[in-house]
């Protein structure tokens, strides 16, 4: 059942409300962008200082898992990409989110979630063929053995699915949790939630960027041979959700 708030009505053009809330996203990261790059400073200060540190952060986390030259070859994309999930995650905070046309996490939306995720298997195959060649890197699905082909191609046409389900079921679930505990406790237990949306929407961004990352990385370096998680990664506990 379709509730009036999913949809942003302008006369008759019905446009949906997650969409509407990712195009302000897009616009406001633009717009920092700008703003903090419109006057370069060598000692940076305010917005400038505030980005540098953001992008300085997201370069070593990135880097660690990639390693230096596939990140500095594909930070933008991977850069946005997290920025990106990380504000769609939070915009589901803001007051009557979901409640009011226009407003509504795009990562509640599995379509949007699932163009991201297309976003990032199409960047994957282009690192793929940047690093090896066309030829060099379809090459590389006939490895060790051409026997394993059929295998390897379901496993990249598995990836994007697993990344919009995992996205998706993740924030869906937790604002259903907050949806019905504000319902039985609308004083306290909302405020508790909302603290532990904010690390989760967190650990989101971070683990689809990773898992990209990882995607990338292997595609670019070593086919895939390198299909693995980071020492880093690997080390994670069992029941983390990077770890699968």
């Amino acid at each position: 059942m379709e509730h009036s708030a999913e949809y942003l009505h302008i006369g008759s053009l019905e446009i949906p409300s997650a969409c509407v809330t990712m195009a302000c996203i897009t616009i406001l990261l633009t717009l920092l962008s700008y703003l903090a790059t419109r006057n370069m400073k060598e000692r940076p200060e305010g917005l400038q200082n505030l980005m540098e540190k953001v992008v300085e952060m997201l370069q070593n986390f990135i880097g660690n898992v990639t390693g230096e030259k596939v990140m500095r070859r594909f930070f933008p994309f991977l850069a946005t990409l997290f920025l990106f999930i990380l504000m769609s995650n939070y915009s589901g905070l803001l007051p009557l989110a979901g409640q009011v046309p226009g407003l509504s996490a795009p990562t509640s939306s599995l379509s949007i979630i699932i163009g991201l995720a297309v976003c990032s298997f199409v960047m994957t195959h282009v690192a793929g063929v940047k690093g090896h060649g066309a030829l060099g890197y379809i090459k590389h699905f006939f490895q060790p053995i051409a026997f394993i082909f059929p295998l390897l191609v379901l496993d990249e046409l598995v990836r994007p699915v697993s990344l919009s389900l995992r996205l998706f079921g993740n924030i869906y679930g937790e604002e259903t949790v907050t949806h019905e505990i504000f319902n039985l406790a609308p004083i306290l237990a909302p405020i508790v939630m909302q603290a532990l949306s904010l690390l989760m929407g967190f650990v989101q961004a971070i683990v689809f960027t990773l898992l990209t990352s990882v995607y990338i990385s292997g595609a670019y370096g070593a086919g895939h041979e390198a299909h693995q998680l980071p020492p880093e990664a690997a080390q994670l506990p069992q029941g983390h959700p990077a770890a699968h």
